[in-house]
């Protein structure tokens, strides 16, 4: 069972969420949230983060609203969640290529490095595992070098979602173009919400000045 929302989350979460279209001029803290992958590979390992997107979309009821934004190549859906406009948004392209998208988004709903969020797959923590990490390398993660390589910056903040890692290192690849087996699914189910609160209950501690995320993990979550 996942543990219990904190209160200021569960209360936002009661609330009609507006979805608008987007004005890159409108005033006001605007959040682009990102989920890495391969577009068109639904299910597979590696495209993890764009099934958080599209949990973290259902949860704010604009899953139906994902429409195509051919200025950054990406899908892309709008929503306020109090103060922030978090802009949520799955790459049309190759995980290889995926900071070409969210670098074109950056400059497109003009953001900068520090109001961008990266949710990606994690060969380094098993599936169940999770955590909110600021700055650091790519560790491996083509999608994550395609973005600091795009955006120039490494600053961006990292939910990074564990998937765990094959028996064999020369499997890797496999692996993560795999899709999650059946006897994985109900952990994966627990994954997707969790990961969808973990990443709003951290934007809200942010956009009211209560949250200083160190450089490096903050702390391994873990569903239940």
């Amino acid at each position: 069972m996942l543990r219990p929302l904190p209160k200021p989350l569960g209360r936002l979460l009661s609330r009609t969420m507006s979805h608008r279209e987007a004005d890159p001029r409108a005033a006001g803290k605007r959040i682009l949230v990102a989920g890495l992958g391969n577009y068109g590979l639904r299910g597979t390992r590696h495209n993890v983060g764009m099934a958080v997107l599209n949990q973290l979309a259902q949860k704010l009821n604009v899953a139906g609203e994902w429409k195509a934004d051919r200025r950054c190549c990406a899908d892309v859906t709008i929503t306020n969640v109090e103060e922030a406009e978090l802009v949520l948004m799955k790459p049309r392209r190759l995980m290889n290529i995926n900071g070409l998208s969210v670098a074109s988004a950056a400059e497109t709903y003009n953001l900068g490095v520090e109001d961008i969020y990266l949710v990606h797959d994690d060969l380094d923590k098993p599936l169940g595992k999770m955590a909110i990490k600021l700055g650091g390398s790519a560790r491996g993660h083509n999608g994550v070098r395609s973005c600091i390589s795009s955006l120039h910056s490494d600053c961006m903040i990292r939910l990074r979602v564990g998937i765990g890692r094959p028996v064999g290192e020369d499997m890797v690849d496999h692996y993560v173009l795999g899709r999650f087996a059946s006897t994985e699914h109900e952990v994966l189910q627990r994954v997707l919400e969790q990961a969808a609160d973990l990443l709003l209950e951290h934007i809200l501690q942010r956009s009211n000045g209560k949250d200083r995320t160190p450089p490096g993990d903050n702390g391994d979550r873990t569903p239940r």
